[in-house]
């Protein structure tokens, strides 16, 4: 009979992880940032903060890190766009032999409107 229990408790136990990890709240970069910047302003403790949120302080403290090493970084300069550095050399790259091939073809155009109406300019 101990054993049924065993199986029936850690059956029970699974069902409640799987409920918790799927009702678990996602929050967005907004409110991740409105909460860290209420902590900042130090207004309330914490852990006040984190009880009236529904957070973890360890939670809290992550994104803290996170939003303060993103300050730093973008006021020293680091930060890269999007478009990085190689990414932005090829398509210039690219975008010259574009308007090379168009030169090309352009001066190929008024070669050959030249050579059908003869020798004078273009034919209205």
């Amino acid at each position: 009979m101990n054993k049924k229990s065993g199986s029936s408790k850690a059956a029970a136990d699974k069902l409640v992880k799987n409920i918790r990890r799927k009702t678990r709240q996602t929050y967005s970069a907004e409110e991740k940032i409105r909460i860290v910047l209420a902590g900042l302003r130090g207004e309330e403790s914490i852990s006040a903060l984190c009880r009236r949120e529904g957070i973890a302080e360890s939670l809290y403290y992550s994104w803290s890190k996170e939003f303060l090493e993103a300050g730093k970084r973008r006021l020293s300069g680091d930060t890269a766009r999007q478009a990085t550095s190689p990414e932005v050399k090829e398509l210039r790259s690219e975008s010259m032999a574009l308007k090379e091939c168009v030169a090309d073809l352009t001066l190929e155009n008024r070669l050959l409107k030249k050579s059908m109406t003869g020798v004078g300019g273009y034919e209205e």
